[in-house]
């Protein structure tokens, strides 16, 4: 099938729930391994892996849909490896402006896009929520705690004021980076990332202590973009409560379809018919399946989904070393799709 849309006209009609010529598709993953994530700062050659690996992607698949690949700086570093209890929180120092975090995490996004520059996809970078940064430090934080309770559960039914405090302020030095990303880089959405997988606070105190700095960052980022998605994140059977974030104002709408066990068809009504994003199990069929068996999921998805709308991709990140010809292969697919439909 001859394509009649531009990457770009194309994502424009899917952002309207308009009708296109095929639909569009989004694949990322990771260009370097686990034990380098958050090193950006500390391993120069991991930073520099993390960024050639965009530009060797590339040369296979070209995607309708770009989002730099922060894995060395994924997620903000805040120190509380100190905190014992809540109220130590308010010695937390989250990273300003002219931090060396600020300032490499822009450098990343601007190199990246340089291998992009002949491309009229759009572009995000990805973010993430000031609940799941602070989750991510308190790992290194000593905090007894109850048989079935986080850490950070804990420290909320000590003292929930000094939590949402906390919260916020890791909110406001989000912001601030991703107002620099937007304004500094080029860089067109954000790409943000929430999760309470595997129920990791009940949902009611999700929805008083995560969602209102989660909610704060949204609002800034839709002063700047128009085409912001929500990464709603689970993987491997770690699961969802999907009715926490369908209240978000944010554009588009990502999520694990095979962890939540919630299809394209159901979340887009879930969502309220915003545009959607998702499909394939991360490590699965597009990861190990046949031509023949990666197109006919992808048939399922839009048989169940339609085409407007409706833009393919994966629960999560897939594998770092797929072969990223089978991202060409969804591609065609989707291309497929339409001609039969259209017979």
């Amino acid at each position: 099938m001859t394509e009649t849309m531009t990457k770009r006209e194309r994502f424009e009609h899917f952002l309207r729930n308009e009708p296109v010529d095929r639909a569009p598709v989004a694949f990322f993953h990771h260009f370097t391994g686990p034990d380098k994530w958050f090193k950006g700062l500390e391993d120069e050659e991991a930073f520099e892996k993390n960024i050639e690996g965009h530009r060797i992607a590339r040369k296979i698949f070209d995607p309708d849909v770009i989002k730099v690949m922060n894995d060395t700086l994924m997620i903000m570093p805040v120190d509380v490896s100190f905190v014992k209890k809540a109220e130590d929180l308010k010695k937390m120092e989250p990273p300003v402006h002219g931090s060396a975090f600020f300032e490499k995490s822009k450098e990343l996004t601007r190199r990246v896009l340089e291998f992009y520059k002949d491309s009229d996809a759009p572009t995000y970078f990805t973010g993430f929520s000031p609940c799941l940064i602070l989750r991510q430090g308190l790992q290194r934080a000593d905090i007894p705690t109850e048989p079935g309770k986080t850490k950070l559960q804990t420290l909320i039914e000590e003292d929930k004021d000094a939590v949402l405090e906390a919260l916020d302020r890791i909110a406001d030095s989000v912001i601030a980076l991703d107002r620099e990303l937007f304004t500094e880089t080029g860089v067109e959405g954000l790409y943000f990332s929430v999760n309470n997988q595997a129920h990791h606070l009940p949902d009611e105190m999700y929805r008083e202590i995560a969602a209102p700095s989660e909610k704060k960052v949204i609002a800034d980022a839709n002063k700047y973009s128009r085409i912001n998605m929500l990464h709603i994140c689970g993987y491997d059977g770690l699961a969802n409560n999907l009715e926490l974030f369908t209240d978000y104002d944010i554009p588009v709408i990502n999520w694990a379809v095979h962890a939540e066990g919630v299809p394209l068809s159901v979340g887009k009504k879930m969502f309220g018919g915003k545009p959607v994003c998702g499909g394939f199990a991360q490590a699965t069929t597009i990861y190990r399946g046949t031509q023949s068996e990666v197109e006919k999921e992808t048939f399922d998805y839009l048989k169940d989904a339609g085409t407007v709308g409706v833009m393919i991709g994966a629960d999560c990140t897939v594998p770092t070393d797929i072969d990223d010809d089978r991202l060409n292969w969804v591609r065609r697919a989707c291309a497929r799709y339409t001609q039969l439909a259209g017979k």
